[in-house]
């Protein structure tokens, strides 16, 4: 039996009850000689990301202070959110890391009707388009070893009906067509996302939309993407919304929740709108390192899916989505010098 064979058998073992922007790469550890790309912890990083471009022209400017700050974030695997057209750039991804032997996370963010047409808006224009966009994103990894975070936050804005009556059934179609898609490769490592501790309080209610689309033929879920959540409280949500599914694994989003959320007197002193607690919240905190030893069973790795440093959105003072803010990543790698031990705390949360 193969490797897709073997890790299919252990998936159907735990999950008894379960039929189971801008393209950049994923960042790891120290800078190799003449910036060739290197691996930490088995994950995979290239030295041309926006925080190790923005910390060799720091260094050069002589902001050297500065340009340390900007490599803790430089020096962590960070995941690649994959934009339009993407089978070439996954397939430049994933030979680079192979030639490493490390593993690349991407971060499959394409849904009709993204992010329900806020900050994030966009996305494939219907479901053919978006099928059309998933193979491109399968054929790019091919043979190649890959963990894919499908879909950060479409399976919980159809529970917290965010996305409209006549799209929710067709969108969680589209979801278990990708999880499968993937699924299929032979070294490739699925997590669909399950939103965060602080949006659906209730992990039943995501129980039949999960399994809806796709859970069953999937490594296991995503938490915490983009979100600012304890990892001690991640951890706890997903064991409650493991158990519910028959024993899933998960990965959690670690990137910036050194510091916990912002809390809403924090936020009322910030003048942040109610609502806007999770965007480009001041005085937040990078958190555990990317690692596959989590020394939880069932939390298959700390990951830092959300790249350190890129906008939530164009709210409280940051630019669009996705683009580099270096005084948003300065403010994080100082804050992680006094940030409780990674995230495990709450945080001040002011």
């Amino acid at each position: 039996m193969g490797e897709k064979g073997v890790r299919k058998t252990m998936v159907r073992r735990w999950a008894p009850a379960v039929v189971s922007t801008v393209l950049l790469l994923p960042l790891s550890g120290c800078l190799g000689m003449f910036g060739q790309p290197v691996q930490r912890g088995g994950l995979w990083v290239n030295p041309d990301s926006p925080a190790a471009r923005r910390a060799r022209e720091q260094q050069r400017e002589g902001r050297s202070g500065d340009a340390a700050l900007i490599r803790r974030i430089a020096e962590e695997p960070v995941a690649e959110w994959l934009g339009p057209a993407p089978r070439d750039r996954v397939r430049f991804v994933v030979d680079s890391a192979a030639h490493t032997g490390s593993t690349p996370v991407l971060v499959a963010y394409h849904i009709p009707f993204r992010d329900c047409g806020r900050y994030s808006a966009g996305g494939a224009l219907n479901g053919s388009d978006y099928r059309n966009w998933i193979r491109q994103v399968a054929n790019g990894i091919g043979d190649r070893k890959a963990m894919v975070v499908v879909e950060p936050d479409a399976v919980a804005q159809v529970v917290d009906r965010c996305v409209p009556a006549a799209l929710r059934a067709p969108r969680l179609a589209l979801l278990r067509d990708a999880v499968t898609t993937f699924a299929a490769l032979p070294r490739t490592r699925v997590y669909l996302d399950a939103g965060n501790a602080d949006w659906i309080e209730d992990p039943a209610r995501l129980v039949k939309p999960l399994k809806d689309s796709g859970i069953d033929q999937a490594d296991g879920f995503s938490l915490n993407v983009s979100n600012f959540q304890p990892t001690a409280t991640s951890e706890r949500y997903g064991h409650e919304l493991s158990a519910a599914l028959g024993g899933a694994h998960f990965v959690i989003d670690t990137s910036r929740n050194g510091n916990g959320p912002l809390k809403p007197g924090g936020a009322a002193r910030h003048g942040i709108r109610a609502g806007e607690y999770w965007c480009n919240p001041p005085g937040r905190a990078l958190g555990e390192p990317p690692s596959t030893s989590t020394g939880d069973p069932e939390v298959d790795a700390y990951l830092w899916i959300k790249r350190p440093g890129e906008s939530d959105g164009t709210c409280n003072g940051g630019p669009p989505a996705g683009r580099w803010w270096t005084e948003y990543a300065l403010d994080l790698a100082r804050n992680t010098l006094s940030a409780p031990h990674a995230g495990n705390a709450g945080g001040p949360g002011a």
